[in-house]
């Protein structure tokens, strides 16, 4: 369960985060590192979710950011929390 959560959370941030050419690149950056701390199996996954937590919690209040942007990175945030 927690698996299939992450790779829904990790398709989200590709497909409407990173892959967004209007999304300024450092909160694309920001994304991709969340999504490669996502992809490291070697770790449990509440701790990928923590990590991409902490990532993504400090760009979600940077003012450059496209209010559209802003709403799925609160959504992936609430879904990370729930990873367990």
């Amino acid at each position: 369960m927690s698996e299939e959560r992450i790779q829904q959370i990790i398709q989200v941030l590709k497909e409407q985060v990173v892959q967004d050419t209007v999304v300024p690149r450092n909160i694309r950056r920001a994304a991709e590192q969340a999504i490669e701390r996502l992809m490291d199996t070697n770790v449990e996954p509440a701790v990928r979710a923590a990590d991409a937590i902490a990532i993504l919690e400090e760009i979600s209040e940077d003012p450059n950011m496209p209010l559209h942007t802003r709403t799925i990175i609160w959504e992936v945030l609430g879904a990370l929390e729930q990873v367990q």
